[in-house]
């Protein structure tokens, strides 16, 4: 079977600056023809999330069998005892229904994918209007210990002074602006 590749789109962003909200308005516009890829962690669901939907959930054990498979394109451990990563197969199955992957991932992972596939990557780094402000969206979510939001907070002060290795920053002030920004930005990457 012949290798089947296309385009990727990947936001990156500390945790809490909007990232997730900007792709899923970026995959509600039919026109760009995008399809999310789902990533696979080692973490338990959270809330509502659902296997196969939101993450691929995989033990600790399955997850290393599948890194010695070498079935991930890329994967780090985020926190201690927590690994996402990217199944090669997810982002080939998009490819084969001839649409764009795109990516909702932490800056890490999205470096990775970016200097796996260069030019056929667009990298974009959300950026949060100031710390405080991440700080308060991760308080408003209510679904983090107060450990777990110093933990993240510590890990944005890191990404932030990796914002400079993307093709692009999107300060997200307004959400409404963001989202426009956003889709230009996919659309011209796109050639649409």
């Amino acid at each position: 079977m012949p290798k089947i590749s296309g385009k990727l789109i990947i936001f990156s962003a500390p945790s809490g600056s909007g990232k997730t909200t900007l792709v899923r308005h970026l995959l509600t516009q039919e026109e760009l023809g995008l399809e999310f890829s789902i990533s696979a962690t080692s973490r338990p669901p959270r809330g509502q999330e659902q296997h196969g939907k939101d993450y691929y959930f995989l033990s600790d054990e399955e997850f290393k069998q599948r890194v010695l498979a070498g079935d991930f394109l890329e994967w780090e451990e985020v926190y201690s005892g927590t690994k996402y990563g990217t199944l090669r197969s997810e982002v080939e199955r998009i490819w084969q229904e001839g649409k764009t992957v795109i990516f909702d991932m932490d800056v890490v992972g999205g470096l990775n994918l970016k200097g796996l596939y260069g030019d056929k990557a667009l990298a974009v780094f959300v950026m949060p209007p100031s710390l405080e402000e991440l700080e308060k969206r991760l308080r408003g979510r209510q679904t983090d210990s107060e450990d777990k939001i110093r933990q993240r907070l510590a890990k944005a002060r890191k990404e932030l002074g990796r914002s400079d290795r993307f093709d692009h920053i999107l300060v997200n002030n307004n959400l409404e602006v963001a989202k426009g920004e956003a889709h230009n930005l996919v659309k011209i990457f796109l050639g649409k």
